[in-house]
């Protein structure tokens, strides 16, 4: 097998971007689903973070000794190179260097920050980076890719310090871990909530719990995947909605932390919609009878057909698609492209478009990724006696 190889049995979109590339050898070394051990244990151990915000990111040391256990990874070298070093491919070499530097990743040129790939030999001897890191970003889609590397742009893309760990297959048979929980307290809980409620600065403290929601959504999905491949999921309706519904939460997070950061009111109840996630947690994956969530009743008021109309065409012309589709009932996410950057552009859009601020209370996933529900609040955010505006071609603004 050639070292540049992507195992197809990878589910890349459960993992963050220190874990996808060890999944890669696991599957590569042991076989299909054994990347799903990774979430065997579902966590929430907040540490002091950046900006004295607590975090649950954990530490790549922290993830390469987990993954070292459960994926039957040996260690066989650990170090952090200095800048001035050359680095060499091999099998099993794992990277973690700045991603501003990686030309393969959407981060390139535009933010600092940590990811991994795999530094291998591909088969004509030339240099390669395997990552299998896949995810939505405001500058572009990141998608598993094998890049190849010359001396000089492997020398570019690593021009500092890295951490470079070279991995093999352990000697000894790899044993299926149980599943546990590893979750802080109420106490703990309550004080990781308020952090992030009352931190003075809203757009430095929505921004960096984004990025929260996002790995706590990923791993609730990635130990729910653990469960059913080892036939351990007794309630599956109701993981099913409580995964939903963190995905929910992650995608609110990041349009609040957008509208702050134009100087609109942010939810009232991302706090509350945080700390129920997080008590919910034990209740679908411990002993706890689990339950799926309610949903608060919805009096949907009848929508104007005007208004129906020109919602899909601001809409359509954001997402680059037939408004015919939308105002026949296609879902939002069935369309290709669709993203919470999307959400984003359309909300921000129809704003400016129909002069009206959306009630920051009603920007939730669950009005925002279907036609009618989009109609529903902009209905509610309209001044009296507007809602029969004859429809009209949306302007072009060179969104993507």
């Amino acid at each position: 097998m050639s070292a540049d190889v992507l195992p197809a049995t990878v589910d890349w979109p459960l993992f963050d971007c220190v874990q996808v590339n060890l999944a890669v050898l696991a599957d590569r070394w042991h076989g299909a689903g054994t990347h799903l051990n990774l979430g065997a244990v579902l966590r929430f151990r907040p540490a002091p973070g950046p900006g004295g915000l607590p975090t649950v990111e954990r530490s790549a040391e922290e993830q390469i000794t987990d993954a070292a256990r459960d994926l039957g990874l040996a260690v066989l070298d650990r170090r952090t190179t200095p800048a001035d070093e050359t680095l060499q491919p091999a099998q099993g070499r794992y990277v973690i260097a700045d991603a501003y530097h990686l030309p393969w990743v959407p981060y390139f040129g535009q933010r600092h920050m940590d990811h991994s790939f795999l530094l291998e030999t591909a088969a004509d001897g030339s240099a390669v980076a395997v990552d299998g890191y896949h995810n939505e970003t405001p500058w572009g889609s990141a998608r598993p890719v094998s890049h190849a590397l010359s001396p000089a742009q492997l020398a570019a893309a690593v021009p500092g310090p890295a951490l470079v760990v070279t991995l093999a297959p352990a000697g000894e048979p790899l044993t299926v871990p149980g599943p546990g929980l590893d979750l802080a307290d109420e106490e703990a809980t309550n004080r990781y909530v308020s952090a992030y409620a009352e931190h003075p600065d809203r757009p430095a403290a929505l921004d960096r719990l984004t990025l929260e929601t996002w790995l706590l959504a990923r791993s609730r999905k990635l130990h729910a995947r653990f469960l059913t491949a080892r036939g351990l999921l007794t309630d599956e309706p109701a993981v099913t909605a409580h995964v939903k519904a963190w995905e929910s939460l992650a995608e609110s997070v990041y349009l609040g932390y957008r509208r702050v950061e134009r100087g609109r009111p942010e939810s009232r109840e991302l706090s509350t919609r945080l700390a129920d996630q997080l008590r919910r947690d034990r209740e679908v994956f411990g002993t706890a009878p689990a339950r799926a969530p309610g949903q608060d009743p919805d009096d949907r008021p009848a929508v104007p057909a005007a208004l129906r109309e020109r919602v899909a065409a601001v809409t359509a012309a954001v997402l680059r698609t037939d408004p015919a589709a939308l105002l026949d009932g296609q879902p939002l996410a069935a369309v290709p492209g669709f993203t919470s950057f999307r959400v984003v552009e359309i909300v921000e859009r129809l704003e400016r478009e129909l002069s009206l601020e959306f009630a920051a209370d009603d920007l939730v996933p669950e009005h925002l990724h279907h036609i009618d529900g989009i109609c529903r609040i902009v209905l509610r955010a309209l001044p009296t006696g507007t809602a029969q505006q004859p429809a009209r071609p949306a302007a072009r603004t060179g969104v993507n």
